[in-house]
């Protein structure tokens, strides 16, 4: 016999929740539910105004999030994914991580709901912390070893939410250089520390900072450059691979003191300006 409620049911219709999958309906969303792509999309858009599904898409790709998928194909994401996807969203807005390094912050159980201490951890014995200066400072957007993946500009266009004449302007002022993977005329692609100084400026741009304004820190990263080559050049010209590693490695360190100093000494001289 068949099911006397059957012919109440409404008809299952398809629908595209975004994720470029067609199915039948998704669950409904209520309190606790899980969420379609657009939904997550929309509950965060008020403090990410330049959220998008196919931002969101993206980070599914590189493997930093990685929901339930329904029979019909359908993303549907958790509170734990929700809460993750803001972490991800606030690290790269806050702090300008790039996503090698934000997967390594999640990994190690970072949430933006905790609070980042101000001063390194203490060390403890030989062994068990690193006691060179800066150590519990390092964590900075690159690699001076590499430069990470590289990116099309299209990539970074859509990652940044920059206009890509602002890229061609910053090129023209030497703040991006861009890499040419073949010929004359070849597409330019940029790494990942580029890219985060597009997404950077293009945060200043939104208060009126334009590209010639940027040869300040222009000049000021490149004098800051050649001091640090200046105190380790004995070691980073060293034909022992073993004393140019740790070259190498006392540069990175010597960076991320030198970016919290200059951080410090800003804010000292804003709160003189706010006041």
């Amino acid at each position: 016999m068949a099911d006397p409620t059957s012919a109440q049911q409404p008809p299952v219709t398809p629908q595209d929740d975004g994720s470029g999958q067609v199915g039948p309906d998704p669950p409904p969303q209520g309190p606790g539910k899980a969420l379609t792509i657009g939904a997550v999309c929309k509950a965060l858009s008020q403090e990410f105004p330049d959220i998008s599904i196919s931002k969101i898409r993206y980070l599914e790709d590189q493997k930093l999030l990685t929901p339930r998928r329904t029979p019909g194909g359908y993303r549907l994401y958790s509170s734990t994914d929700v809460s993750r996807l803001r972490t991800i969203l606030r690290l790269q807005r806050d702090e300008f991580l790039p996503l090698r390094v934000i997967r390594q912050e999640l990994a190690a159980g970072r949430t933006t709901d905790e609070p980042v201490p101000d001063q390194p951890a203490p060390v403890g014995p030989a062994g068990t912390g690193d006691a060179r200066p800066g150590a519990a400072l390092r964590r900075l957007t690159f690699s001076i070893r590499s430069g990470g993946a590289l990116y099309s500009l299209e990539d970074v266009v859509e990652e940044t939410g920059a206009d890509p004449r602002l890229v061609s302007e910053l090129e023209d002022y030497g703040i991006v250089k861009g890499e040419q993977r073949g010929g004359p005329g070849s597409p330019k692609y940029y790494d990942e520390t580029e890219r985060e100084i597009v997404r950077a400026v293009t945060e200043l741009a939104r208060y009126g900072v334009a590209g010639r304004n940027l040869r300040v820190f222009r000049t000021s990263a490149e004098r800051e450059a050649a001091l640090l080559q200046q105190i380790l050049a004995p070691a980073l010209r060293s034909r022992n691979p073993e004393r140019r590693k740790e070259a190498v490695e006392a540069l990175e360190n010597l960076a991320a003191v030198a970016s919290h100093l200059k951080h410090l000494l800003l804010v000292r001289d804003l709160r003189r300006i706010a006041k």
